[in-house]
């Protein structure tokens, strides 16, 4: 099953963090010594007043330690466009928590921004790995354009000019002389159960033979006959059979269909 946008932003900051940390950890200690966690803990109003403990892997908590400790520690080694990629990862990691949806467009630029960031401190296995996700990414996007491009080729109108010195049809089909005069009635294109029941019908409804040879036998009648044949032999079969068709008189020819076959 082809991972969601959400499952792929929470994996690409687990590899954020494995990126980050080191990095983080170097800085800081190079400023506050070995216990530098609690040092910046301290320093956060909010952290130090709740009283909850911090990760020094948590994508979270480092991301925030480069944003706070920027003026400090990092703008030494950081650029303007990298303290832009920690304040924007850090708003992703936020919906990425509270399980917001990621369009393609906010996942790939998510692993783009993480991509960049991890580059610009060093952590190149990292960097590959997010860069390989980024690239699956765009293939999947690609291969689905190229899905719908195909879709509305197969459903488009068939356009162009029509070919011409073609005969007018009025010159090629020539209808039946009551048709043409208009003497027709249109009843008689109408089958008729009563007269096929009292052998009044034309050949192409009152006989067996013709009707059969000029029905097509879909699964829906094919089954109705069938069920009708083991009701007529007793060995099972349903009493009651309700007739559903898409088409006006398809009901009609299925009971001729039954009349013939219990005849």
């Amino acid at each position: 099953m082809a991972a969601t946008n959400h499952e792929r932003v929470g994996k690409a900051l687990g590899l954020l963090s494995e990126g980050l940390a080191p990095f983080v950890a170097r800085e800081c200690k190079a400023k506050y010594g070995d216990d530098w966690v609690q040092s910046v803990a301290r320093m956060d109003a909010g952290t130090a007043q709740s009283g909850k403990k911090v990760s020094p892997s948590d994508a979270q908590f480092l991301l925030k330690v480069v944003w706070d400790e920027w003026q400090s520690v990092f703008r030494n080694v950081l650029g303007q466009s990298e303290r832009t990629y920690v304040s924007e990862l850090r708003d992703i990691r936020n919906r990425w928590a509270h399980q917001d949806t990621f369009s393609g467009d906010d996942a790939y630029r998510a692993l783009d921004s993480m991509h960049r960031l991890l580059l610009a401190v060093s952590a190149a296995g990292e960097a590959v790995e997010v860069d390989k996700m980024r690239q699956d990414l765009l293939r999947s996007r690609f291969a689905e354009q190229a899905r719908q491009t195909q879709r509305k080729a197969a459903v488009a109108p068939i356009e162009g000019q029509p070919a011409g010195g073609l005969t007018p049809w009025r010159e090629v089909v020539t209808p039946h002389p009551d048709v043409a005069s208009g003497r027709y009635q249109q009843a008689e294109f109408a089958a008729d159960l009563h007269q096929v029941w009292r052998n009044e019908a034309t050949d192409e409804y009152g006989k067996p033979v013709e009707f059969f040879r000029r029905t097509f036998l879909t699964d829906g009648l094919r089954d109705l006959l069938l069920n009708a044949a083991r009701r007529f032999r007793k060995e099972g079969g349903d009493p009651v059979v309700e007739l559903q068709t898409n088409f006006g008189g398809g009901k009609t020819h299925s009971l001729i269909a039954l009349v013939h076959a219990a005849a």
